[in-house]
């Protein structure tokens, strides 16, 4: 299910939220605790997530339950006292190799098989069969929740949870389920027990989930169409092909940031309050600082489960260039099993290494803000084509065209038709002023007065509209 289409707006969610209401004061009617009326709200959201999960491809359900139970044993007996170390690895050992076992089957086994065949055709050998297997959605985002819950009990940073009610809600909580954040279980252990609801954290919500409805709605998804039209045209000039990379920019901003949006708009409208996960990535003043900002909860995943426990930046300058490297590219894989993300991932570890390398020493630290923001934005539009093209070839090509390479061709003839219409240069202009305004939806959100509800009715009206004229377009973030 997706939050973007009338049967999530107009049946999913009203409903939850009635039976979730319902549920609540029912319990504190009948004298139940907090702790006990928790446990049943959770079990409802469990249900729901599920079913909101599974509406698609049911079998996936099982698949995620699977991960589910298995990291909950772990985690009971690593939080067992008095058991040994030793055995406490083994057991976290199991549970990594089951978690990332079931990722890596689903997301990478079919690429390694093709990759296998062209060493066995270059060889000269037989190749073997690939197989076709579906990824399931969301299955990066709830096999590192379980992750970061089993390392951070037997790191003692998370207790042991008791409840595998509480535990299932927060793997399978909807809100956040198929695209993130990437939510670590200490952040919300005590949501979990006992949280309030109160119409001024629920109108919260509301708000901040209609302000990234909009984003996706009316931002990403007509940016999407030019993008797309830029990537699949066979030549482009220079200007097109940088129009093209710059739409694309918008509408992966929009609709990721927008996801986070309505996901963290969602748990708020349940008790739960999740971190923030984008801070305004272009305006960042340098790669490393564009990694702060960007899908915070990924980098700082990637910081404290890979990056430290490789040594960061503790055993000496090459060892620190390494870790950054190989961690981004690990970070690129992470995002689907293609040549293009190692790319993606290697380009932004290698000007990470670069900036450390650097260091204060760096006349770019010495140009003027909006000089380095600038330049920042540059190389992080660069690094989007290989994010966006569909292999290393394409990639190639578009890169080309961006510095006046491109071969001339039918498709140059079209291109300003399909790019700079009017409605494309309008969402254009409206995307630079919402990414250039210095107060985001997660802040603007969160105290509301009546002139900001009067500007959100219409705002989400516009947008409905909108959707129904709209093709069936999910969040990009689904495939990863």
């Amino acid at each position: 299910m997706v939050f973007t289409t009338y049967l999530f707006v107009f049946y999913f969610l009203p409903l939850v939220l009635a039976a979730y209401f319902a549920i609540d004061s029912l319990s504190r009617r009948a004298g139940f605790s907090d702790a006990n009326t928790c446990l049943l709200l959770n079990a409802f959201l469990v249900l729901a997530s599920y079913i909101f999960y599974g509406w698609w491809e049911p079998w996936s359900v099982l698949l995620m339950l699977g991960v589910t139970v298995v990291n909950y044993a772990c985690g009971r007996v690593i939080g067992l006292k008095g058991i040994s170390r030793r055995l406490r690895l083994v057991v976290l050992n199991f549970a990594i190799v089951v978690s990332l076992g079931t990722l890596g089957f689903f997301k990478y086994f079919g690429f390694l098989e093709v990759n296998l065949n062209h060493l066995l055709s270059w060889s000269g050998a037989g190749t073997v069969r690939v197989l076709e297997i579906a990824l399931p959605i969301g299955i990066s985002f709830y096999t590192f929740h379980a992750l970061s819950y089993a390392i951070d009990v037997y790191r003692g940073t998370a207790r042991a949870v008791r409840s595998f009610v509480d535990f299932a809600c927060y793997i399978a909580l909807f809100p956040q389920l198929v695209a993130g954040p990437i939510i670590r279980y200490s952040t919300v252990a005590d949501q979990l027990v006992s949280r309030t609801h109160t119409w001024e954290r629920f109108a919260s919500g509301v708000v901040l989930f209609v302000l990234g409805f909009a984003k996706k709605i009316l931002l990403a998804n007509p940016m999407g169409r030019v993008a797309d039209a830029a990537f699949d045209a066979r030549s482009l000039s220079a200007p097109d092909a940088w129009f093209g990379v710059l739409a694309y920019a918008f509408q992966i901003y929009f609709d990721f940031s927008g996801y986070s949006d309505m996901a963290i708009g969602l748990g708020r409208m349940f008790g739960f309050e999740f971190p923030r996960n984008f801070d305004s990535p272009y305006h960042a003043e340098s790669i490393t600082d564009f990694w702060r900002r960007w899908h915070i909860s990924l980098s700082t995943f990637l910081r404290d489960y890979m990056y430290i426990p490789l040594g960061g930046n503790r055993k000496g300058p090459g060892r620190t260039y390494f870790n950054l490297i190989l961690v981004m590219l690990l970070g690129g894989l992470w995002h689907g099993a293609k040549w293009t993300f190692v790319v993606w991932g290697a380009y932004h570890g290698t000007l990470l290494a670069a900036e450390r390398f650097r260091g204060k020493r760096s006349a770019y630290q010495r140009w003027p803000r909006p000089v380095r923001v600038a330049a920042t934005f540059v190389l992080v539009l660069i690094s989007w084509v290989p994010f966006r093209a569909a292999d290393l070839h394409e990639a190639a090509n578009y890169l080309g065209a961006m510095i006046g390479r491109g071969r001339p061709g039918s498709g140059m003839l079209v291109m300003p038709a399909l790019l700079y219409t009017q409605g494309a240069l309008l969402t254009m202009a409206v995307g630079i002023v919402v990414v250039a305004w210095p107060i985001q939806a997660h802040d603007w959100s969160k105290e509301i007065t009546w002139p900001k509800a009067i500007v959100v009715h219409p705002l989400f009206c516009a947008s409905l509209l909108a959707m129904f004229s709209q093709s069936f377009n999910p969040f990009l973030y689904f495939q990863f």
